[in-house]
């Protein structure tokens, strides 16, 4: 394939036959630390969101390397197109080693070695592109940097990891963060998911300017959904408690369901507390009331979501919340924590916002809700959210930082 033109940009993607002729005129490479793959087909969801918006004003080409466990795992690639995305997975059996500092080498050079192979095969099949993004420090970060020495082509990096607000990162050895500063001193941009986390990284001496761009907010091109039921809440969560405090959920809505006895909680995804929470539930009284569903694909929980009447987000830190957004896309109000991310779309008109880790405030909250259930208006509380946060709205912000780079400008 010849590698794609560079110039004017011409927003038109045509297809025909089952082969894709590219008239975008800028290429954009994404290199995700996160990304679903045959591991996990919920991980990196958001970035490929995001990938799917840019696709629709750039050629997009991404490429994922990803460690496999188990006796199975072999060095493999997955190449396919889809959604105007030409994906690239590029697996490598993850070592096992006892000794972690032994593991953890092994493991960086057997991904270098699949990075580097899955550059060349992108080169092949993709052409050169125009610029690179990074999504998530560290290892992809390194790749650009590589190719930017190589080729000469800049890169955005782009944030969004709660790392850098819970103390994880602080936390980590000095040359990891030592790592983290030089990449992204010599990235040509960066980008936060939210102004919250942007000034965080501001605050941890790793940035002094960035752009915000936020998550696609998906379910916006859905037909509107009624109105659901007050008294019926819905969680969507990865059950890690001193990150979403699930716990402080159902201990509110325990108190809360003795005034409404007829409400109904519903929890949906999983993770290393779920069984401490069913038991929790059992202990509180209302094992009756409340349903785990694990882990669901997107469409499923937006499909939930479609049919409740609230959607709770309890979480101690948020980045963003795309959560918090899909709900409002589904014209559902929703109670969440001044935790960060949901601080930036949630009003009076859509919801409530309530302090971290307060769980008789996330009681009065729902009792608030179902007591005022009329004046929330399902149509008035997704148009909050369709202008900012569509795919088309996501793509056209960050073509014009990736412009901006290309014309050599800095923020």
């Amino acid at each position: 394939m010849r590698p794609f033109a560079t110039g004017m940009f011409i927003p038109v993607d045509q297809r025909r036959s089952g082969s894709l002729t590219l008239c975008h005129a800028m290429h954009v490479l994404f290199l995700p630390k996160w990304y679903p793959g045959r591991h996990d087909p919920q991980l990196g969801d958001f970035l490929r969101k995001q990938a799917m918006g840019v696709s629709g004003v750039a050629t997009v080409s991404v490429l994922y390397i990803c460690g496999m466990k188990g006796p199975l795992a072999v060095d493999q690639d997955d190449q396919g197109m889809e959604g105007g995305l030409w994906e690239l997975r590029c697996y490598y059996k993850a070592s096992e080693h006892p000794i972690a500092p032994v593991r953890k080498l092994i493991n960086a050079v057997r991904h270098w070695r699949r990075a580097l192979e899955g550059w060349q095969h992108c080169l092949t099949e993709r052409g050169r592109p125009d610029l690179v993004h990074v999504h998530i420090l560290n290892r992809p970060a390194l790749l650009a940097l590589w190719l930017k020495w190589r080729y000469g082509i800049p890169y955005l990096i782009s944030e969004q990891s709660s790392e850098y607000m819970d103390g994880t990162f602080s936390r980590k050895g000095p040359l990891s963060r030592w790592l983290s500063r030089w990449l992204i001193a010599r990235a040509n941009g960066v980008t936060a998911v939210s102004a919250h986390l942007g000034e965080r990284l501001k605050e941890l001496g790793l940035v002094q300017r960035y752009d915000v761009v936020p998550n696609v907010i998906p379910g916006t091109d859905r037909t509107l959904p009624p109105k659901g039921e007050a008294g019926h809440f819905l969680v969507v969560a990865d059950l890690v408690d001193r990150t979403k405090n699930v716990s402080g959920v159902l201990r509110a809505f325990a108190k809360f369901r003795s005034e409404c006895p007829g409400s109904n909680l519903t929890i949906i995804g999983d993770g290393p507390d779920r069984a401490a929470l069913e038991q929790l539930a059992g202990e509180l009284g209302v094992s009756n009331a409340v349903t785990f569903l694990g882990r669901l694909a997107n469409t499923l929980v937006i499909d939930h979501m479609a049919h409740t009447g609230a959607v709770i987000i309890n979480s101690n830190i948020e980045t963003f919340s795309v959560v918090t957004g899909e709900a409002l896309a589904q014209g559902k109000p929703v109670i969440a924590t001044r935790c960060g991310g949901p601080v930036a779309f949630v009003t009076p008109e859509n919801g409530l916002l309530i302090p971290v880790g307060d769980d008789q405030a996330l009681t009065a909250a729902m009792l608030e809700i179902v007591r005022d259930w009329t004046r929330y208006d399902p149509a008035q509380i997704r148009a909050s959210v369709h202008d900012k946060f569509s795919p088309d709205a996501v793509g056209r912000a960050f073509l014009k930082v990736y412009q901006r780079i290309c014309d050599g400008q800095r923020p």
